[in-house]
This record gives C-alpha cells, structure tokens and sequence, in this order.
C-alpha cells in the first residue's frame, strides 16, 4: 500500500509540472490522481499496440516477395482504417455492451447509450486501447493468404471480423460472457486475439490455395524466399517493443503493481522462444534459420500473452521456450504435409501458439495451474475455452469466406498473381527499377547500363 500511494503522488506530481494549472478544475486527489495515471498509462499502450501494425506490416513484408509490398502496405492500412471505424460502430457495443445470455452485448453501437457503463478510465480512452486489439486480430489474417488474395476480399472480411467474430469471443472472455464466469484466464489475448485471428487465417489461407509454383505436380515443396528478411527483422522488434503495451497496458492501470512482473515476463518468453527454435533448428537443419528464428520471438510473446499475470518468471521461459519448439513443428505440418500454404507463418505463430499459451496457464498458474497444486480445473476450463474459440472461428470464417467468394472472388487470376498483385491490385510498384551503371572514373570499360525489371519466373504451374 506504501508503494502505491509514493507511485500516485509520483505521478501526480509528474503530471502538475508537465499541465501546471490546466490538469484539474480543482484540487487534486488521490483519487484523481490515480485516474489520470490509469488514463495516460492505458493511452500510452494502445499507442504501443497502434505502432504494432507498422510491425507487422514490415514483418509480411519481408517474408514474402517485392512484387506484392504494395498490397501488403494497403492491406494493413485498411485493417487499421476499416477496423476501428467498424469497431466504433459495432464491436464495441458487441463486445462490452450489456450481456444476453453470457454469449453477446447489446448496447454500446456508435458509443451511445454507454454513461452507465464503468470502464475504471474515460470510455473513449478504453475503446481506443480495445480497437488497435480488435484491428491486430484482423492483420493476422492477412499474411497467411498474402501474394493471391483480393484486396476487396480482404477488406470485406475485415469488416466481419471487427464487428462479429472477434467481439463475440472478447464478451465470452473480456465482457462478462460464459466464459469469463467459467474461471476462463486470457490476460491479454493469445486466444481472444491471437488464435481467433489465426485460426480465421487457417480457413482463409485453405480456401483460397497454396499460391502458384508453391507446390510440384508430384507434391514436392518449393520455397517461396521473402525478398527483405532485415526488414522483417525491424519489424519483429517493433512488434516485440509494441507488445509490452499489448500485456502490461491490459492492466488498464498505471500504478498496478503486476505492471513490472507482465514486462518481465513478456521480455522472458519472447527471449526463450528464440533460443527455442534457435536449437531446435540446429538439430534438424545444421544451422539455424533465420525467419523462423523471428517467427520464434513471435511465437514466444503469443504463448506469453494469456499468462503473463498468472505465471512466474521461470514459467514464462518454460512457456516461451515450447512455443518456439511447437511453432517449427506446426510450420512444417502446414506447409509439408497439409500443404496450406501460409508464407509468414501466422497460423502457427498466432493460431497453434496462441492456443497453446492459454494452455499453458493450466498448468503454470501460480494460483490454480496444475504444476502449483490448483489440480485439473484451471486446465479443463482452459481447454474448453480454446475449443470453443476454434470451433466459433472456423465456422464463422468459412462462411464469410465461402459468401465472399461467391460474391467478388477471394483469388485474383493467376496472370496476375504471376505479375504481382501491387501492379494488377493497385497500379503501383513498391520499388521502381534500378539502374546500375561503372562507377569508376576514367575506366577504359564502357559504363553498362541495366535496367532490373520483375520478371515472370520459370515454374511449373499447379493449382
């Protein structure tokens, strides 16, 4: 209690030097003091989380090729465009509005008719945190159909998934819903967001097919190579950085003690999952490989991020260190012998890891898990609710997907697949063409001049 009160009037005092005057109508509280902190820490995160889909952006981007940098560019800016406008006019009132029956809100559409509902901070400053959330669940979806998908597809889809798919499950958890009342534990999203967008990822990257040259007529396997992995490498960091918003801004309180632990925790699984799939990778391959090394720091904060208030440090370096492990494996299942073709690894990092991480709770909770004397209950409920999510996931996605396809197609031709969807979908390169010519002053070598161009590669074309 000592610790608090000296962390409030830290704050407080911060605050009136930096607004002297202007803070307060009146005089200051404890009360409001504590507000203001909440208020500004939450704000403060959701920045972070807003700064996440740079990440992300670059992360799709480096792993697949230059010739669709644009459509990745576009596709992530109308998630954060379409999402939090639909998130505003729907999902928020979905999602936290008054529940019906522990399964959806009912109030709350277009922020009206909210006064009455207590968020501990401003409404407005708690559904900016929530929609770069809901807006996150739907970028996850777009690396798995990256280089074959229509852009007006993947808008429409995002508009479903902001407004229905991923509020229904954040009220089952997040907003009072059956779940909840369960005992279920998801601090801050590895199945609410994580694996809801994974696994809509799943049914969109099966329905739409492996792109063209991903797979022999014999089934053999061809490597796709991204075209920038240290741009994908920048953006895994902006992604790491941005997630201790993600965990420690759920908090929704600036002067929570379990602040410094859910930093702690999530530097530690982010950091194990890394070595992870560093040794792992160098048991199977001689070396170990580099995206999915990334990919390993991903798949570490996703099985992180649903216990990072409920486990112990050693138990977020357990937890970090198989999910890095149990993402390789998932890569390979995927791309060898269920051939879904997933060119950034979305599903196994946010779908099978996410799945995995509320899991995990189960048994390293230090209050209830398995491994600290709770017993089984804590893990049933867990596993119930991982079922429950996939199940409502995959059926809602396959049927937006299946109407999407009827109505404007989900695949854009194969010409233009093999041209780059940045020229066919948008009219615009990501790069434009380079020339390269001697440099060297007074060379007897006639300067050369080489236009490098995007050709259409020689493969062997199956669907």
């Amino acid at each position: 209690m000592f610790g608090k009160g000296v962390m409030v009037s830290l704050w407080g005092a911060l605050l009136w030097f930096v607004f002297p005057g202007r803070v307060w109508a009146a005089e200051p509280t404890p009360a409001s003091n504590a507000l203001a902190i909440d208020t500004i820490w939450t704000l403060l995160a959701a920045f972070l989380v807003f700064l996440m889909h740079a990440g992300f952006t670059m992360v799709e981007s480096g792993f697949t090729q230059s010739k669709n940098t644009v459509n990745i560019i576009m596709k992530n800016l109308a998630t954060i465009a379409i999402g939090v406008i639909v998130f505003f006019a729907v999902g928020f009132g979905i999602m936290f509005g008054p529940d019906v029956g522990g399964i959806i809100g009912t109030k709350g559409f277009w922020m009206e008719n909210i006064s009455d509902l207590d968020f501990g901070i401003p409404t407005l400053g708690f559904w900016l945190f929530q929609a770069v959330f809901a807006a996150t669940s739907a970028t996850i979806v777009s690396g798995a159909v990256a280089e074959r998908f229509k852009f007006v597809a993947y808008c429409i889809f995002t508009v479903v998934m902001t407004a229905i798919i991923y509020p229904v499950v954040g009220h089952w958890v997040w907003g009072g819903g059956w779940l909840s009342r369960l005992g279920f534990i998801d601090f801050a999203g590895s199945t609410v967001v994580h694996s809801v967008g994974g696994w809509s990822a799943l049914v969109g990257a099966y329905l739409v097919g492996a792109r063209l040259g991903k797979y022999g007529k014999d089934g053999s396997v061809q490597v796709i190579p991204g075209h920038n992995i240290p741009l994908g490498a920048l953006g895994v960091f902006i992604l790491w950085f941005g997630w201790f918003g993600f965990n420690a801004g759920s908090t929704i309180s600036g002067t929570s003690p379990e602040i410094v632990s859910i930093a702690t925790t999530t530097l530690l699984a982010g950091a194990a999952g890394i070595v992870g799939v560093m040794l792992i990778t160098t048991i199977k391959y001689s070396k170990p490989d580099p995206t999915l090394t990334l990919n390993g720091a991903l798949a570490g904060l996703v099985g992180i991020t649903a216990g990072t208030a409920s486990v112990s440090p050693t138990g977020a370096l357990i937890i970090g260190l198989a999910a890095g492990i149990i993402m390789v494996f998932a890569v390979e299942y995927f791309d060898r012998v269920a051939k879904i073709d997933d060119p950034v690894g979305a599903i196994s990092v946010h779908g099978v890891c996410g799945a995995f991480g509320t899991l995990a709770v189960g048994l390293f909770a230090t209050e209830g898990g398995l491994f600290y004397g709770g017993g089984i209950s804590l893990l049933v409920v867990q596993l119930i609710g991982v079922i429950a999510v996939f199940a409502w996931s995959v059926f809602c996605s396959w049927i937006v997907f299946s109407i999407i396809n009827a109505w404007v197609g989900l695949r854009v031709s194969p010409e233009e697949e093999m041209e780059g969807l940045d020229l066919g979908e948008h009219g615009l390169r990501a790069y434009g063409d380079f020339v390269f010519r001697s440099a060297i002053p007074g060379s007897s070598v006639q300067p050369a001049t080489q236009e490098i161009r995007m050709a259409k590669p020689e493969i062997e074309v199956s669907r």
